[in-house]
């Protein structure tokens, strides 16, 4: 490896690091699950509304929407979660990784073929969680969980593409 590509995966190592040190943990009761990527939980009574970091669930009146979110009520609803974040979306709703008992809610998700790896902002991510979440989006895909039994899916960004037209 050169000088040079060591210093840029250096650079972008720590950037990266630098991202994830910055990171806050929020740990409260899932009180609303929204959709199959967004939740609302409540801490000292202040409620908090949450968008799962890495993934993209469909639309509510996509087909499997339904699915996604009742697959997350299932996994997380009145459940005590932690909630890693370091930015806020456009609607100000904290984006995080979501965790139960240790296990990422939004890697299950995709496992289970209710959400997109959102791969759009997979640089929000850690690289571990990059790689887990495509290996994730692709064992799906290939053994047709949810979403994936249709023959061809159409990703949420596109559909609220075509429906904003």
């Amino acid at each position: 490896m050169s000088i040079k590509a060591a210093c840029k995966l250096l650079l972008i190592w720590s950037l990266l690091s630098a991202n994830l040190l910055n990171a806050e943990t929020l740990t409260g009761k899932v009180i609303h699950i929204a959709d199959g990527d967004s939740i609302t939980i409540m801490r000292d009574n202040t409620q908090y509304k949450i968008r799962l970091l890495g993934i993209d669930a469909p639309e509510r009146d996509q087909p499997f929407g339904k699915q996604a979110r009742v697959a997350l009520n299932r996994a997380i609803n009145g459940k005590i979660v932690n909630a890693e974040w370091n930015k806020k979306d456009n609607y100000g709703r904290l984006v995080a990784k979501v965790s139960y008992k240790q296990q990422d809610i939004g890697l299950q998700q995709i496992q289970k073929g209710m959400a997109w790896h959102y791969k759009h902002y997979a640089r929000e991510q850690d690289p571990e969680d990059q790689s887990r979440y495509a290996q994730a989006e692709y064992q799906a895909q290939r053994d047709k969980q949810g979403l994936w039994q249709d023959a061809k899916p159409i990703p949420p960004w596109d559909y609220r593409h075509k429906r904003s037209r």
